[in-house]
């Protein structure tokens, strides 16, 4: 927080001079895009603080209440009780590795960011302005932390870091890593156990997908339409429903429902999986 601080005054003072030559005025613009970048990072370590906090509390009710259990059970030498204990936390670490490492749909994602992927801003409803969801400084808002578009392409899913487009329908073209024939989609949202109102009312409901030809820009095929079904698991696959028989770079998400949030709808996470081409 003292760095947020430190970076809201330097951009006041920056905000403060309204006249600048052209460089400045892009030297301002850059320095405004490392902030907002920096500040998303420090807002990503508070939530992986606050998740280690609660592991720990966990992990501490767990040995409070095994060791409360020994002393009125059959008496435990107190080295293999620490023993029993040491074991347990490994076998706990390593069952939470596991589960970080994994992945569930075990399908490679064309979608995936890191891998090349992108999003075409043009093709894409505009995000969810929320005043909230800004900073201010001296009474001037500098720093907005919505998260963008690509936000779907990326792997890390927790509460609050997803794409939200105004009202219940929305739309966003992706810029595949390589061209393939697509075969599936998936989409993932948290569920309502670790969402902090209690319900993911703002879940995609109803959604198609279509290809597009001609480097993103020709014409539509349509791929299938479906259902994501909030009572289901959080990460849920769907087989395309019309095949097609040449590669395709770009893919489009339609969704035209949700499940009843009144003000916007938020997109955690999308993928794309099917058959590169041999030259991959």
């Amino acid at each position: 927080y003292a760095i947020v601080a430190e970076y809201g005054s330097r951009l006041y003072k920056y905000q403060a001079r309204l006249r600048m030559p052209k460089e400045q005025l892009e030297l301002l613009k850059k320095e405004s895009q490392n902030l907002e970048n920096n500040f998303r990072q420090i807002l990503f370590l508070i939530e992986q603080i606050d998740v280690l906090k609660a592991l720990l509390r966990d992990m501490k009710d767990g040995m409070d209440n095994n060791h409360n259990w020994n002393t009125h059970g059959d008496p435990v030498e107190d080295l293999d009780h620490t023993e029993v204990l040491d074991e347990e936390v490994s076998n706990l670490v390593n069952y939470v590795l596991k589960k970080l490492r994994e992945d569930q749909v075990e399908m490679a994602d064309y979608a995936l960011k890191s891998a090349g992927a992108s999003i075409i801003e043009a093709g894409t409803s505009e995000s969810y302005k929320n005043n909230k969801a800004k900073l201010y400084w001296h009474g001037i808002g500098f720093l907005n932390h919505e998260m963008p578009p690509d936000i779907i392409l990326q792997p890390d899913v927790y509460p609050g870091k997803c794409w939200a487009f105004p009202g219940s329908q929305g739309h966003t073209l992706i810029k595949l890593a390589t061209k393939i024939i697509p075969t599936a989609v998936t989409m993932e949202h948290i569920s309502e156990k670790v969402s902090p109102s209690g319900n993911i009312s703002s879940a995609p409901k109803e959604f198609s997908v279509y290809g597009i030809t001609k480097k993103c820009e020709g014409e539509e095929i349509f791929l299938g339409q479906f259902i994501y079904n909030k009572t289901g698991t959080t990460v849920q696959t769907f087989e395309l429903q019309h095949a097609v028989s040449e590669y395709l770079l770009c893919v489009k998400l339609n969704i035209f429902s949700n499940w009843g949030h009144p003000k916007y709808t938020c997109l955690y996470r999308f993928r794309v999986h099917g058959t590169p081409g041999k030259h991959i």
